[in-house]
């Protein structure tokens, strides 16, 4: 490794590890542009950093360190199980970033990476360039934002920009349906939807919890009131917006919290003009929930006595009815029914 600049320090991507060959990449200089401060250090693979032996996740969260390099292999893949397709036939993923800034408890994403660090991929036009090729078999449904909070990272990367005016370009050359674009979100920069302009087949999906929850679990988060207000602020300006109660995740007065949650949620957001919700209880896969539980021993959310059901560990069928029973009877009061999406109605 190949130290460039060793006499700044900054807490927040410090150091910044770039692949040699994506060093002179545009979308490289313009993130490093951003932290004139940051050490960066020349590597061979991101793997080289992201993927060592001995790593603790935990620990790296609180002082990340930056990783550029190029996307290779598989570029996007098949919608997970675990994940609802909004009744959409051809559903995948792509993670144009890996891990996030925000620090949720209960997120797979500690169990399924080694390193607390994040990546960032450069090379978007190779991701744009397999999406092509899917869009001339048939209609894509993809989600962006699963392996990171992509809006939060917006300031570094600007990956959202892009991603519109790609979705944007596609529109003029396919069919008007042909691309739908989820991005997923718990953040509640305001100022985004002020820069930007609504686009056809772009759904902005923000995760809303109680307010408990968020403080118990979803560690340096926006508040459920910050995400109303963003979430209240987009659909004034008229964008598509999917609001998810997923994971919903018990608690002690589960239902009042839950409660309280919706009654803000209604007081705050025309839920006429909600495109469409989603509902789901907490599941994760069983080998990331051991390494989730073993990197957080002292974590109620992780360690909580979930039913390990095909691989799939979740709470029982009769909690989860309850929970999710009881949210989608609520939102029944306020929007039609078809326009709520249930995890375990689409996974049977």
């Amino acid at each position: 490794m190949k130290s460039l600049r060793k006499d700044y320090y900054n807490p927040f991507f410090s150091h910044i590890y770039v692949e040699k060959e994506v060093l002179d990449h545009p979308r490289t200089k313009r993130i490093l542009d951003r932290f004139p401060k940051a050490e960066i250090i020349l590597i061979d693979h991101y793997k080289d950093v992201f993927c060592r032996r001995g790593q603790n996740f935990i620990l790296q969260q609180r002082a990340r360190s930056l990783i550029l390099g190029a996307k290779q292999g598989n570029l996007i893949y098949k919608g997970a199980p675990v994940c609802q397709s909004f009744g959409n036939e051809h559903f995948y993923y792509t993670s144009c970033v890996m891990n996030c800034i925000y620090d949720c408890e209960y997120c797979y994403l500690k169990g399924m990476y080694p390193s607390g660090n994040m990546v960032v991929f450069v090379n978007l036009e190779d991701l744009f360039d397999v999406v092509r090729e899917r869009l001339k078999e048939h209609a894509v449904y993809l989600c962006i934002s699963y392996d990171t909070d992509l809006l939060a990272m917006e300031h570094t990367t600007g990956y959202v920009k892009e991603w519109i005016a790609f979705a944007e370009e596609q529109r003029k050359l396919q069919d008007q349906e042909s691309l739908k674009i989820e991005i997923r979100t718990k953040s509640a920069d305001s100022s985004f939807w002020q820069r930007h302009s609504p686009s056809p087949g772009i759904i902005y999906a923000i995760t809303l919890s109680p307010q408990t929850v968020i403080d118990a679990w979803e560690h340096q988060t926006p508040s459920l009131h910050q995400r109303i207000a963003s979430a209240r602020e987009a659909i004034q300006r008229g964008f598509a917006l999917r609001l998810c109660f997923d994971p919903m995740i018990y608690c002690k007065d589960w239902e009042t919290q839950y409660g309280e949650m919706l009654r803000q949620v209604s007081a705050g957001i025309d839920m006429k003009k909600v495109e469409d919700v989603s509902v789901g209880t907490f599941r994760v896969s069983q080998d990331y929930l051991k390494k989730m539980r073993k990197n957080q021993p002292d974590s109620a959310v992780v360690q909580f006595p979930y039913i390990n059901d095909g691989g799939v560990y979740h709470y029982s069928d009769e909690l989860t009815g309850r929970m999710e029973g009881f949210l989608v009877d609520r939102l029944k009061r306020e929007i039609p029914e078809e326009k709520i999406f249930l995890w375990e109605k689409e996974s049977q």
